[in-house]
């Protein structure tokens, strides 16, 4: 038996919960747990080592896949941590404390066109103004500003390449089919978002 688990976008501990339960109803086979991130593919991968399963990792790409083997009788480690206890750190706050935020492939309301072209303007202006962001998240409609060819990825790689870290939102490159189109950056998670978010002493957007 082989069983697929997708955990993307999921939050901490949210992943190891779910493998969990999903092991517990495995009597003996194979689980291949789908995940977005480094914190849930360590977490997890701890968790079915500590529950007496095997477990191989794969990156294919912004995922990691873990291929879990249960066996017939296999019982959890003396001392084992419960799954709620497998949280993900927060982030370390950005250095500058200034994150930017893009929501949308538009920027401001109103005429779409008038806001793609307000919207290119802003994006390639960012490296010539100080101090730079720590950040960069798009989510919503904003990923397919990362995940479409255009001339606004040439100023977001020299962005990226000066240490700028450009993120968007996993959960909305699926819903938009791009995931496999990022040209840009990494995935992010909304933990990820929202922890710095919280953490940032300024967020900018052009709303």
């Amino acid at each position: 038996m082989h069983k697929v688990l997708d955990c993307q976008g999921m939050l901490c501990p949210q992943p190891v919960l779910a493998t969990r339960d999903a092991l517990a109803g495995l009597a003996d086979g194979v689980l291949e747990v789908v995940v977005d991130n480094e914190a849930s593919r360590s977490n997890v991968e701890r968790f079915v080592l500590s529950q007496g399963c095997a477990v191989t990792n794969m990156a294919q790409g912004n995922l990691f896949r873990l291929v879990i083997t249960k066996a017939s009788g296999a019982t959890p480690r003396p001392g084992a941590p419960a799954a709620e206890s497998y949280v993900c750190p927060a982030p370390a706050p950005a250095t500058n404390g200034l994150i930017y935020v893009i929501p949308s492939d538009t920027m401001g309301h109103g005429e779409d066109n008038l806001g793609r072209v307000l919207l290119r303007a802003f994006i390639k202006t960012i490296k010539e103004v100080q101090p730079q962001p720590a950040t960069i998240f798009f989510y919503n409609t904003g990923v397919k500003v990362t995940a479409t060819d255009s001339d606004l990825i040439p100023p977001l790689k020299t962005l990226a390449a000066q240490g700028v870290a450009i993120l968007s939102c996993g959960t909305c490159l699926d819903f938009f089919n791009l995931k496999d189109n990022l040209l840009v950056g990494k995935v992010t998670n909304m933990y990820e978002i929202v922890a710095a978010m919280t953490t940032a002493i300024k967020v900018v957007s052009p709303l």
